[in-house]
Parts: structure tokens; sequence; C-alpha cells
């Protein structure tokens, strides 16, 4: 009842205040001066208190329902009309693909938004699997690239790497559909909600933490800025973060969801090259209300700089409309910095929904 109390609060507030008020202005220059403060100590530190995760290098702002309905009855920056229309391409028959030319192949592709397809050494692994229409409430502009029932034809067991809780990532008709031979790794806070309708094996990793599997293997969950929630879960009671697959061939960091922070600098120290970066670039827009959990394409190529990564590959864009950007907006901001900063295509890929990229396991 309260979701849907406060789902009509909103729907009459739209109603009732037609006319759009001031954004908050917003102040780049300091905004990378706080983040350039940053304690990479404090990555390390505790992060959990009194119930409640949190980033414990900075503070995140105030998110309360006002501050929402503030963002919600603001005016939004105009966009062009190619920045409003500008969808992912799409490439079809994957599963064919997969099981046809690269069946011998290690790869990563792009189902849509933050799920990948990776194999390694014939492991599949999934990110964040959502293969549904709708994150709650926003529709889905692009399909993916196949539906999650031929998951099942793929050889080989799947591991699956959730990110954090809000629904545009954590999807639970698409976790339902799964192979059962699934095994799901999560940050803490998790495990319990998943298992009330999964009944596969499910483990949660704290940052820091590594899982190491026979071959050569390891998982690492690392911090992420970011936050948490859910109905019917309380704001930030689960963790978020970011992982770094490693097989002996090759280094993949997924970045999850995250605004910019001093972590990307600290994860390239420990662990250099890594090999492909999955960089979320999404819902940026406003700055003023996204700046500190969204990077936008400046910060997701300086996150990849930092990173010390060889290819860097977009991640979020493209499927649903989330921030006041279109959601092709953060390709083209993109491609748009490729050409002003003489960028390699080849190590600033964009892929198309069902691109298939072979792993390369020297540069």
């Amino acid at each position: 009842m309260k979701v849907l109390h406060i789902v009509t609060l909103y729907i009459l507030l739209m109603l009732a205040c037609p006319a759009p008020i001031l954004a908050e202005a917003f102040d780049e220059d300091a905004w990378r001066r706080a983040v350039a403060n940053q304690s990479i100590e404090k990555l390390y530190a505790p992060h959990y208190q009194d119930g409640k995760y949190f980033n414990p290098w900075m503070p995140m702002p105030d998110k309360t329902f006002g501050r929402f309905l503030k963002w919600r009855f603001s005016k939004s920056a105009p966009y062009t009309d190619e920045e409003k229309k500008y969808k992912a391409a799409v490439i079809p028959g994957l599963k064919e693909r997969i099981l046809g030319l690269h069946r011998d192949k290690d790869f990563i592709t792009w189902i849509g938004h933050a799920t990948f397809l990776i194999r390694l050494r014939g492991q599949y692994w999934l990110t964040d699997p959502m293969f549904s229409d709708r994150a709650l409430l926003p529709k889905r502009i692009s399909p993916p690239a196949m539906p999650v029932e031929d998951l099942k034809a793929l050889n080989g067991p799947i591991s699956v790497l959730i990110s954090h809780s809000h629904y545009d990532h954590l999807d639970v008709d698409s976790i339902k559909a799964l192979p059962h031979r699934t095994r799901i790794y999560v940050p803490p806070g998790l495990k319990a909600y998943i298992k009330t309708f999964f009944s596969g094996e499910v483990r949660e990793i704290d940052w820091w933490e590594n899982v190491e599997f026979t071959g050569g293997f390891k998982l690492v969950s690392l911090p992420a800025q970011h936050w948490s929630r859910r109905f019917r879960q309380p704001t930030d009671s689960t963790l978020w973060a970011s992982y770094l697959l490693a097989s002996p061939d090759v280094q993949i960091y997924f970045g999850g969801d995250s605004g910019y922070f001093v972590g990307y600098r600290e994860f390239g120290r420990r662990f250099p090259g890594i090999d492909y970066a999955l960089m979320p670039v999404t819902a940026y827009d406003p700055r003023w209300f996204m700046h500190y959990n969204h990077m936008n394409a400046p910060e997701a190529l300086q996150a990849f700089a930092d990173l010390g990564a060889r290819v860097f590959i977009p991640t979020q864009w493209g499927a649903f409309h989330l921030g006041d950007n279109p959601s092709g907006k953060p390709a083209l901001d993109l491609l748009r910095l490729q050409r002003s900063r003489n960028l390699d295509p080849a190590r600033h890929p964009i892929f198309a929904i069902g691109e298939l990229m072979v792993l390369r396991s020297a540069f």
C-alpha cells in the first residue's frame, strides 16, 4: 500500500504542478576538486553501520523524496533531435553465432543495458541480467540481444554477477528464468532476498573479498560509488559493488553502476593489466542531482584512464530512459569525444546490441 500511495502522490503532484521549477546550478570544477580530495585509505574503511551501508570516502548528498520531486519538476536541458532519436543498433542471431561461428572462442557480447555475456575457457559469466520489458516503471526502448530462455542452450556453467538492488540491475523475472545450474554472486545483504525466488547457489562477497576457482580464475568484489533501494527494502540496507573477473588469459572489470570516485585509481594500482573495462555511462542529467551516482562520458573515460585498462566498453545506455538525458545520448557523447580527442575506436568501441567481441589474451 505504501508503494501505491507514493505513486499516487507523485501522479497528483505532476498534475497539480504543470509549470517546471528552476534546476539547481552545478559546479563541475568544484565537483572534480572534491573527488580529487577523496581518501584512498577510506576505500578500505568499514562501510556498514546501524543497519545501513555507505561510501566511507564521501557521504552521499541528500536523496530525500523532496529532492526527487524537485528533479522531476525541474525543467530539463534541451536536447537535439539526433540525441532524442539515437538508438543502439541491433545485430540479430546471437545464439546461433555463439553456438556456431564462435563456439570455441572466448568473447564478450552485449545483451543490453548492463547485461553482458562473457565466455572464458568454456565458462559463462552474465552481468546484471535484465531481459524484461520494464525496469519497474520505465519501458524498454531497445530489445535484449536474445531472450533469456536462449541461455539454456549454452554448453557450460553460468555464473551471474549482481552489482546492486536497483530494478534495472536486479530483475526478478530474469533471474527466475535462468538455467538451474546457474550460481549468483551478490553484494552483502542481497542473498536472503534472492533466495526467496531463486533456488540455486547464491554467494555474498564483500568489497575486497576474493573468490578463487579451479583453473586459475579469480573474482574480486570492489567498491562502487552508488546506493541501493527496492520497495520493501530500506535505503542502503544492501550493498553495491563492482567486480574484477580474472582468468589466466584476461582481466575484465565490470563497473556495475557508479559515480566517478577515487576507487578507479586504486583499482588500477592494485590490479595492473586490466584488459577490458565495462564502464557505466547513464542517467547523468541533471548533473546537480545525478553526479554522485552516475558518470557522464568524460568521467567514464577518465575512470577508464585511471584503471589503466586497454579496451573501454560503455554500458547502460540505449535500453531505458532513466535520467533527463535521452537513452542514446551517452553513445553520441562518447563518439564526439572520440573525434575531438582523436581516440582509437578499436580501444573505445561503441557496441551494438548483440555485438560479439572475441577476447584477445595478449595486446
